[in-house]
């Protein structure tokens, strides 16, 4: 599969920490978009709102806007608001965001996308502490 390239538009919202990007995954209404907010105001940088395309490229899947919403998020409440973004971020963690969290999660649990296997956490997004711990979890578990 030399040179070959395998891509996919995933429903997730992504953000950069660190040169690395998460993909915040869950159904319309789960929190994507107020967790990135959350997680920008401590420093993260937005990829992409809603919308994330993931593309392999050498071993490592790469994070990008597609073009009618880079630098675009939609704010509840506001509306669509322009953002600074990061574009061609590897991504390093999938933060599933639902209701129900483990309290002590199995480990190795990943999720393969484009043929590359991705560290997966899951988060409730609304909790007061999920930015920390979408930190937490890239450090410890993410992709390098």
């Amino acid at each position: 599969m030399t040179g070959a390239t395998s891509h996919q538009t995933l429903h997730a919202t992504s953000v950069a920490i660190g040169g690395r990007a998460v993909l915040l995954h869950g159904p319309s209404g789960a929190g994507k978009s107020d967790l990135a907010l959350r997680l920008i105001d401590r420093g993260a940088v937005l990829v992409s709102d809603d919308y994330t395309i993931l593309t392999a490229e050498g071993g490592q899947l790469i994070a990008t806007a597609p073009a009618t919403i880079a630098d675009k998020m939609e704010v509840r409440g506001i509306g669509v608001v322009d953002m600074p973004h990061a574009d061609s971020v590897p991504v390093a963690l999938i933060a599933h965001l639902g209701d129900v969290t483990e309290r002590l999660p199995a480990e190795g649990a990943s999720r393969r996308i484009a043929g590359i296997d991705i560290p997966l956490v899951r988060i409730a997004p609304l909790e007061a502490s999920a930015p920390i711990k979408v930190e937490l979890a890239l450090r410890e578990l993410g992709r390098t």
